[in-house]
This record gives structure tokens, C-alpha cells and sequence, in this order.
């Protein structure tokens, strides 16, 4: 009898020890006793697959990933594009359209021209001016308004038009070469110049050259009761058979605008604008600030 209550305690141990080892919760426990520690405590991730919420918490999808990377791509190659090639469009190919390779260093460069009889005043019969004229220093200043004194201005004409002295390494396609008393000019929408070291300078426009059509923005100015002149950029144009023909300023002219280049000079008590050999008094005429032209004579 003791024999059998033995025996019947083992067979009831080993069926008892055999049911638990094959309990899911013993497997388990197996399995996360015996599993490589790196496991345990973070699960690893797919390469390149899709990764799964875990514990509320979840990691980078896929799809946010590609968005990144897209956003990347958009912040770095487009702006780029944008910053480097519309900007250098803009700065190159957009400006370029007339004038490329502007070098403002070399601007006010001397060039062997001279302007002198360009800017000397055609002189009106002084019995035209009903007004005595002023006195200083042994001249004349004769002028049909009166002297009013406003601050000179330099008037900017566009993109396309440049001061005498400035530089310029390559001309635009629209530039045509002029010739007068052998020296060749080159003229491209109201400015000329002459050809210096690396490059062209500008220049008073020379008297005599002619053109066939005049430059945007030219304004008609009255020279007597017969005659009127055309304005562009300090330069005055005739109208001929041939075309227009550049003049000298003619004393007595009104012109709202001086350009860049010009000094104001005290004689006496009086304030003129001298702009190459031209000197204009500074005046006012139905109530706007001018210039008048001024004719000046030696006082004998």
C-alpha cells in the first residue's frame, strides 16, 4: 500500500510538472529569460518597413520620413534654385538687357575729348532781354526771369542713361557708331561714348551728331519765339533734314531738370549751376523751380 501511495505521488508530480511546463505563462516567461537583452528592452525596428505604435507612444512613420526628406529637398535644392538662379537672372540676365559689366571704379576715368565748344552758350542779341543784367567781377549774367535761388538736384533719367565719366565694359547690341571731326563716338539710347582702356566712357554728346529718332522721356524746350530745342540727359537736339542734330544749350533756354555732374558756383551774391561751359541761374516759372540758360558777357 505504501508503495503505491508513492508511486501515485510521483505520476501526480510529474503530470503536475508537465502541465506547467506547458503553460503559456511558463513559455513566455522562458522565452523573456532566455531572449538577448536588446530585446527586452526596446523592440527593434524594420528596415525600412513601417514601424507600429507601441505603449501609446509611436515612432517616425514612413510617411513623415518622406516628407522630411521632401521638405529638405524644397528647402535646400529650391531655395537654392531660387536664390541662385532667379537671383542671378535678375542680376545678370534681367539688367543685362542693355548694359552688362557695369564697373562703377572706373567711373570719372579722363578720356582725351573735348567738350568745351559742346557746352558753349549760343548767344541771343542782348536788346532781347528786357531786364538789366546782373554785375560781378567784370561780367554780364543775362537772363529773361529773375534770379531765385533753389538747391541743385541732379535729375536721374533711367536705367539707360549715365552720367559723363561713367564706365562701361561692354556695349549694348543697339549701340551705333558715329564719326565727328575724326573722333568716333558710340550712341545708345541717348548716351555716348568713346572707347577707353577695357571698356567706354561717356561723354558730353558732341555737337553736329545726328540721330534719327529721339530717346524716351525727351522733352520739348522753347529757345526764342521761333525756334524750339529738344532735352534729353543735359544734351540738346536740333530738328534737321537728316534727323535731330545735337546743338549747344541756347542762352535764354528753360529747363526743369540738370543732370549729374554739375557744381553750383557763388558769384556775388548769386548761386548759378555750371554743367560743363554752360551756367544756368536757377529761377521759377508758373510757380515750378527752373533753369534758365544763362548768356554772359565781358562788362566794358
Amino acid at each position: 500500500m505504501r508503495t503505491y501511495n508513492k508511486i501515485s505521488k510521483v505520476s501526480l508530480a510529474i503530470v503536475l510538472g508537465a502541465a506547467l511546463v506547458m503553460s503559456p505563462l511558463f513559455v513566455a516567461a522562458q522565452r523573456l529569460n532566455h531572449a538577448p537583452a536588446a530585446s527586452r528592452t526596446a523592440p527593434s525596428r524594420p528596415s525600412g518597413g513601417q514601424s507600429k505604435s507601441i505603449n501609446g507612444g509611436s515612432q517616425r512613420s514612413p510617411s513623415r520620413n518622406v516628407g522630411n526628406n521632401n521638405n529638405a529637398g524644397k528647402r535646400n535644392n529650391n531655395n537654392i534654385g531660387n536664390r541662385d538662379n532667379n537671383n542671378a537672372g535678375n542680376r545678370n540676365n534681367n539688367n543685362a538687357g542693355n548694359k552688362v559689366n557695369i564697373d562703377n571704379s572706373k567711373k570719372n576715368v579722363n578720356v582725351n575729348i573735348d567738350n568745351s565748344r559742346n557746352t558753349v552758350v549760343r548767344r541771343n542779341n542782348i536788346n532781347s532781354y528786357h531786364g538789366s543784367p546782373y554785375r560781378y567781377g567784370g561780367h554780364r549774367y543775362y537772363c529773361h526771369h529773375a534770379y531765385f535761388y533753389h538747391p541743385y538736384r541732379p535729375f536721374y533719367w533711367g536705367p539707360v542713361w549715365h552720367p559723363w565719366g561713367f564706365f562701361i565694359a561692354t556695349l549694348a547690341r543697339t549701340a551705333i557708331i558715329i564719326s565727328i571731326a575724326n573722333q568716333q563716338y558710340h550712341y545708345d539710347q541717348g548716351v555716348y561714348y568713346v572707347a577707353s582702356s577695357g571698356g567706354y566712357t561717356v561723354v558730353q554728346a558732341p555737337v553736329g551728331a545726328t540721330i534719327t529718332t529721339l530717346p524716351e522721356k525727351t522733352e520739348t524746350v522753347v529757345v526764342n519765339e521761333t525756334t524750339n530745342n529738344y532735352y534729353y540727359g543735359g544734351t540738346y537736339y536740333e530738328k534737321t533734314d537728316k534727323g535731330y542734330t545735337v546743338v549747344a544749350p541756347a542762352a535764354g533756354t528753360i529747363v526743369e531738370n540738370l543732370p549729374e555732374g554739375g557744381e553750383e558756383v557763388k558769384i556775388g551774391d548769386q548761386t548759378y549751376v555750371k554743367v560743363g561751359e554752360t551756367y544756368y541761374q536757377p529761377t521759377q516759372k508758373d510757380g515750378k523751380n527752373v533753369y534758365e540758360v544763362v548768356q554772359i558777357e565781358d562788362d566794358k
